[in-house]
């Protein structure tokens, strides 16, 4: 009988990094003011603030994809937890604008790696029926970390220099993570195999599917690397071999130019932009991070079962009504109740569509012989993405007023859902190997 057990308590060592990665991303949110004022920053100084993290992100997924290719996802996934350790300590002791910016930058160098790499192993040793499902369930984890963050940001508000803790709330999951992965987290067997370590692959193959299972995934993956042992630039300029990294590389950018990260980290800005105070927009932010979390569990229940596809394009159609309310009501009405209600709208068709597919769709069309690298380069590009929203969100929504803001996120809404309909295959029940057979046939 196959030890799913065994290969769920892996995957929750895997989330207890993304539940860090969603402390990092949100928890900032609710000490943006403080910070602005303690700092004397202007908009752009603490736009640099707040996504100096995505910065570090795209570092991150450049640096350490590489890292994850030649020394294993274990041992980079381990390089990821002392490096929250670091960040959530310096933040919290920051002093200066520089020594916060530089502390968030090492986090983000962490979160951009697990961004990628959390999705990239969990498909490495999940079967196909329920592939889906687990992958996502990275995404699900830092959608965890981030309602967190909104709690513990709410109940440390009223505390003096709050600020410092809602920074080091991080400090104590990334310990429990830091030992857990060192500790009972094995090496992606896709990765052992590569690296001629075949009876490792087969011992980690056999705890999760069986041995009867695991000598033909072994030889599966075989085969795939026998077609293509050589990687190269020109490798990736192959016609089916462009095509697949351009389709990951362009819905790597829709998943952040959509604005989910403008509202995930200034939520309480966004309310106080429309009169409500900061308390109750701490509230009202806990409450999108509760909708964020409830909408992915849909994700997870309907991803194995009506596919990525018809997600995405649902999911695209949802935004780009809600966010097109969102450019109308900011231009002539301000109805604060209907304006949380379109926002919540369009979280739970991001979160149920965009957000956990994204990671499962590229971890299973880029091919063994590159999928780290390329997850490593989309994932960068995913970043650089939501560093361009975060840094001149506060400068829009300031200057120019919530409807323009709302309205560029329409746009490329609409874009994503002409893209999604026309270039994203369905991968849904089938190996990895398989997939990449039917993409490169």
């Amino acid at each position: 009988m196959t030890n799913y057990k065994h290969l769920y308590w892996i995957i929750s060592i895997v989330m207890t990094g993304g539940i860090v990665c969603g402390l990092n991303i949100a928890g900032i949110s609710g000490a943006v003011s403080q910070i602005q004022s303690i700092f004397s920053l202007n908009d752009t100084g603490i736009g640099i603030v707040v996504s100096s993290l995505t910065i570090g992100c795209i570092i991150g997924s450049m640096i350490l994809g590489y890292s994850s290719e030649k020394y294993g996802r274990k041992k980079t996934l381990i390089l990821t937890s002392v490096l929250f350790t670091i960040s959530s300590i310096g933040s919290a002791l920051s002093t200066s604008p520089l020594s916060l910016i530089f502390y968030r930058f090492i986090g983000g160098i962490a979160v951009g790696t697990i961004s990628f790499l959390g999705p990239l192993y969990i498909s490495e040793i999940s079967p196909p029926k329920i592939r889906g499902k687990l992958v996502s369930l990275s995404q699900f984890a830092i959608v965890i970390g981030i309602l967190l963050a909104y709690i513990f940001d709410y109940f440390l508000i009223g505390i003096t220099n709050s600020w410092r803790y809602m920074l080091l709330v991080p400090f104590i999951f990334s310990i429990i993570y830091m030992v857990l992965s060192t500790i009972y987290l094995p090496e992606s067997p896709r990765w052992l195999v590569i690296n001629n370590k075949k009876s490792e692959a087969k011992n980690v193959f056999e705890k999760i599917e069986g041995k009867k299972l695991a000598k033909k995934y072994i030889n599966n993956i075989e085969e795939s690397l026998s077609i293509k042992n050589k990687i190269s630039f020109k490798y990736f300029l192959k016609g089916n071999i462009r095509k697949i990294i351009l389709i990951g590389l362009l819905l790597a950018i829709f998943q952040q130019v959509v604005g989910i990260n403008a509202i995930i980290t200034y939520a309480p800005m966004i309310f106080e932009n429309i009169g409500i105070q900061s308390q109750n927009a701490l509230l009202q932010s806990i409450l999108i991070g509760f909708v964020n979390f409830s909408a992915t569990i849909i994700a997870l229940w309907l991803i194995d079962k009506k596919g990525r596809k018809i997600l995405l394009i649902y999911g695209a159609i949802g935004m780009t009504i809600t966010l097109l309310y969102l450019t109308y009501a900011f231009s002539f009405s301000q109805n604060n109740i209907l304006i949380l209600i379109a926002i919540l709208m369009y979280v739970i068709f991001y979160a149920s569509s965009f957000a956990p597919i994204l990671g499962v769709i590229n971890s299973e069309i880029f091919s063994n012989n590159f999928r780290g690298i390329g997850m490593s380069f989309a994932a960068a590009v995913n970043w650089l993405s939501a560093f361009l929203v975060v840094q001149f969100s506060p400068y829009i929504i300031n200057n120019l007023g919530g409807s323009v803001l709302f309205g560029i996120f329409a746009v490329f809404s609409l874009l994503a859902l002409i893209f999604v309909k026309l270039y994203i295959p369905e991968t849904k029940n089938k190996s990895l190997e398989e997939i990449e057979k039917e993409l490169n046939s």
